[in-house]
């Protein structure tokens, strides 16, 4: 067997072997039902076993179903050392974990070590579930009996993973009370630090020489030092990011800073509660926190519109957000003086005394004067929620700071996704990511996507911005989803026109006597919507930005996917505008060399959704007319799957019909040059 303790160096009989490994009669074909060779597979194989072997970068692209997932977890179980793996969502870690790595390390026949690490808001704490079970602090009949099933789980769980209990949903607000965060866990001071389950999940993947993380584990721990990554990165000679078009955005989130309205109230509600638990002679806790309630929900007020997102220098100095926001450091900063006076008394309220200083320092770094921090430039904003406010200091590049954590030591870095190129050119997410001049290689998909897919766009729609557009949409769809029978996802931009769109689907599927079910994001969790549209065989399901990516369904239950517009962020965005900004004082146009290639890869997403395999077929139905009338509409469709193209619903509703489909026209004909 392959020695695991460090990189073996690639050579011919390398990729001799993966093509024995990948080959009609390898191991892969023995183990695996229905496996069948792909040449775009062995060959980023290769490819990622010689990154490996050099510990050097590799970003490659990898085209749907050219089953990129075997492609980089062969060479790394082969000859990767210590190996983590980045993922974009929990869903797909468990998947890696529980599915993937499974089958091949069974195909392989290698016993791998292999450990599954997630965030600690991921695990049930001993301390906080016995605390809550002590105080009651429950508001509803169902948190009651989730409680309930929390204890009744850990008298039997090995792991404490909430992912585990499938009875309490993920969203219940329940978990917050029985879990820990980096503010309120009490380290080797806690009485069950023994058993605690994050200190063994973090223990099991030091140990072990294949770690799953997700991407939001690994980038809060870089920017936090509190993941337990930390511990695992030095010794690791292989990082593989699946998924890695979404690194920017999570990157850009971690490296940022926040600090809101309900943090400060949390603070205020543990405040109380661990005053009169243990001081209740040491203050007149009440009044303590009341006006630090009071300053926090006055900074809320400051805006009184529901939803706000705005620059620093968007704000009128007269605003009273300045002076609420001043009111609140003090009255914060009275909070703490109380709390030094008591924090000998008990460790969790010498705890409150330290997240109020952490606040108060973190309210205090948010500032005009402050826009440059270690060399990186910021935005300073705020966004207002119906019950909160955010204050965010975001940095307008992640570049020069992944830079630096890839510093040091050689080890492979692997960046993996269906969508990393514009047209197989890498520059944009080369240069987001700071991965300037390193290899990149893309391998087209095995698809047949002539013969299996039609793109679709509709003619004589309004511009996207004209107030019934939503409903001109949906108008122009209903033949199409008739002809599909059901069988469709509408992806939209926004929740107003996922909204919009339900209340009329709703509307003229009654009118109609359609017997399509209606799924509608929001109503039910992802998982639990997207069960119950395989389940029916003919439903429409309505959703956003979640339903863009990471989504898998295959065969007939899925035929249409009909996108309202073109992914293009939203103007108002003072981050996207400061970017704009910074590019245009560059001498670079902010539209093609930012937004445009954001938008393609969005909706190379999107569009990813409808062929999942060898037998699928079905028409994606883009209605933004833009899309031909732009100049730049040409580079969106070319950076999409080779469908066939007509902009003729006859032809397009035909598709679905099993007689022969009619001529269809080679190319979409410009209406407008300008």
């Amino acid at each position: 067997m392959t020695d695991l303790s460090a990189p073996t160096p690639v050579s011919g009989t390398h990729d001799n072997d993966i093509d024995h490994l990948f080959g009609e009669r390898g191991p892969l074909s023995m183990a695996i039902g229905g496996f069948r060779p792909r040449r775009s597979q062995t060959e980023m194989a290769k490819a990622i076993a010689h990154a490996i072997a050099e510990r050097s970068t590799l970003i490659a692209e990898a085209g749907t179903g050219t089953g990129k997932t075997f492609a980089y977890l062969i060479p790394a179980l082969m000859w990767g050392g210590k190996v983590v793996i980045s993922t974009g969502t929990k869903n797909l870690q468990d998947q890696l974990y529980l599915r993937d790595i499974p089958t091949v390390r069974k195909a392989l026949n290698m016993p791998v070590s292999v450990a599954l690490l997630k965030g600690r808001a991921n695990y049930v704490c001993h301390f906080h579930l016995e605390r809550t079970l002590q105080n009651g602090r429950l508001t509803s009949r169902d948190d009651v009996g989730y409680l309930r099933e929390i204890s009744r789980f850990m008298k039997t769980t090995s792991s404490g993973d909430k992912a585990e209990l499938s009875k309490v949903p993920e969203s219940a607000p329940v978990w917050n009370l029985v879990t820990s965060t980096r503010d309120t866990c009490l380290g080797a001071e806690c009485q069950y630090y023994q058993d605690c389950f994050v200190m063994k999940a973090r223990k099991e993947a030091q140990q072990a020489e294949v770690v799953v993380v997700n991407h939001h584990l690994f980038f809060a721990d870089v920017a936090l030092k509190d993941t337990g990554v930390a511990e695992l990165l030095p010794s690791a000679n292989t990082i593989i990011f699946d998924e890695a078009h979404q690194l920017p955005e999570t990157a850009t989130l971690f490296f940022g800073e926040t600090v809101s309205t309900s943090q400060v109230l949390e603070l205020c509600r543990d405040v109380l509660a661990e005053g009169l638990a243990h001081a209740r002679d040491g203050a007149e806790w009440p009044k303590v926190v009341l006006p630090v309630e009071r300053a926090a929900r006055d900074l809320r007020l400051a805006f009184p519109q529901d939803i706000v997102r705005l620059a620093v220098g968007q704000i009128a100095p007269s605003s009273p957000f300045f002076p609420a926001l001043e009111t609140l450091k003090e009255e914060l900063q009275n909070m703490s003086d109380t709390l030094e006076t008591q924090a000998e008394r008990a460790e969790t309220i010498e705890q409150c005394r330290t997240r109020a200083v952490e606040l108060g320092m973190k309210l205090a770094a948010w500032n005009t004067a402050d826009s440059v921090k270690e060399g990186q430039e910021r935005v300073l904003w705020v966004e207002a929620f119906s019950s909160s406010l955010h204050l965010h200091q975001t940095p307008l590049s992640i570049a020069p700071v992944f830079s630096k954590q890839r510093e040091g030591t050689p080890r492979a870095w692997i960046f993996t996704s269906a969508t990393l190129a514009v047209k197989n050119d890498f520059n944009h997410y080369a240069s987001q990511m700071g991965l300037w001049n390193e290899p990149a290689r893309s391998w087209p998909s095995p698809f047949n996507y002539e013969q299996q897919g039609l793109l679709y766009v509709p003619e004589q729609l309004p511009q996207p911005n004209s107030p019934d557009y939503t409903d001109a949409v949906i108008d122009a769809a209903l033949p199409m989803i008739e002809a599909a029978g059901g069988r469709t996802f509408l992806l939209c931009t926004t929740i107003r026109a996922v909204n919009r769109a339900a209340e009329r689907l709703r509307e003229e599927f009654a009118r109609r006597n359609l017997p399509f079910p209606l799924m509608v994001q929001g109503e039910a969790g992802r998982t639990e919507l997207l069960d119950r549209f395989r389940a029916a065989g003919n439903a429409v399901l309505i959703g956003s930005q979640s339903f863009w990516e990471g989504v898998d369904v295959r065969g007939e239950a899925l035929s249409l996917v009909v996108i309202d517009k073109l992914p293009f962020s939203p103007p108002d965005d003072p981050v996207l505008a400061a970017r704009i900004e910074a590019l245009e004082r560059k001498g670079l146009n902010g539209f093609v060399h930012h937004q445009l290639p954001e938008a393609i890869i969005n909706l190379k997403q999107g569009a990813g959704r409808l062929i999942r395999d060898e037998t699928d077929r079905g028409v994606l139905m883009i209605c933004d007319p833009r899309l031909i009338s732009k100049p730049y509409g040409r580079r969106i469709w070319q950076s999409l799957p080779s469908f066939k193209r007509t902009r003729d619903a006859e032809v397009a509703r035909a598709f679905f019909a099993p007689a022969p489909m009619p001529e269809v026209q080679p190319e979409l004909a410009p209406e407008v040059t300008g």
